[in-house]
């Protein structure tokens, strides 16, 4: 395949997973109000300008006729965000849950390895709704545990520097830090995933998934795309 279908499969892909998920600008908005408005007002005024982004935002969800769930679930993550903030007394305080996400995550995908039912598998199920059994295949699954492995690092890594900048009391550097290792950089993790997730798929000499469910015998085809 060639670089340019490359590209082009990949940026289809990219539409069909990612792309239109509001969320994405529920998450980032609200935190970058906040950093500014702590840098230049203060930390009430901030306070308060962050979950009024995120009302906001709701509020244009439910009058576009959008999901209730992203408005809701965008405007829950900004008050939670603010109560950490006020409990610890500190700015930084309003990325904690942020951190506790991460580590969550981070482990979550690690013991999804230990127990042979990568976090990669299945989020690519319930975004695909390609079948389980195909992804415990003992010629797929090691794709999908070596993608999980590298989002147990990337998870953990930025999970390090967030709490470094939290034990300092930075919160101008934390918050940085937690925008740009969040969605921009998850993005970045999910294009590499599939680049080499469906190489790998390829080299493991597993069935597809129309070859998995029409139960075909080996030598397989092979998955050649989607992952």
């Amino acid at each position: 395949m060639t670089e340019g279908n490359r590209f082009h499969e990949v940026a289809e892909e990219f539409r069909t997973v990612v792309a239109g998920r509001s969320s994405i600008v529920d998450a980032v908005l609200p935190p970058v109000a906040f950093l500014l408005l702590n840098a230049t007002l203060g930390f009430t005024v901030a306070s308060w300008g962050s979950l009024g982004v995120a009302a906001i935002l709701g509020m244009l969800r439910l009058l576009r006729g959008q999901p209730w769930g992203y408005a809701v679930g965008g405007l829950a993550a900004t008050t939670f965000a603010i109560l950490s903030a006020l409990v610890s007394s500190q700015a930084q305080g309003y990325f904690l849950p942020n951190l506790i996400n991460g580590g969550i995550t981070a482990l979550i995908c690690l013991v999804s390895i230990l127990v042979q039912r990568p976090l990669a598998a299945v989020t690519s199920h319930l975004a695909r709704g390609w079948p389980l059994g195909w992804y415990w295949h003992s010629n797929v699954r090691p794709a999908y545990s070596e993608v999980t492995l590298a989002w147990a690092v990337f998870f953990g890594v930025r999970l390090a520097l967030q709490w470094l900048l939290f034990g300092r009391l930075n919160a101008a550097a934390l918050g940085l830090i937690s925008i740009l290792l969040g969605w921009p950089a998850t993005i970045l993790l999910l294009v590499l995933s599939y680049l080499y997730g469906t190489q790998r798929l390829q080299r493991l000499d597993g069935p597809s998934v129309e070859e998995y469910e029409e139960n075909k015998p080996s030598p397989w085809e092979g998955q050649q795309r989607g992952f």
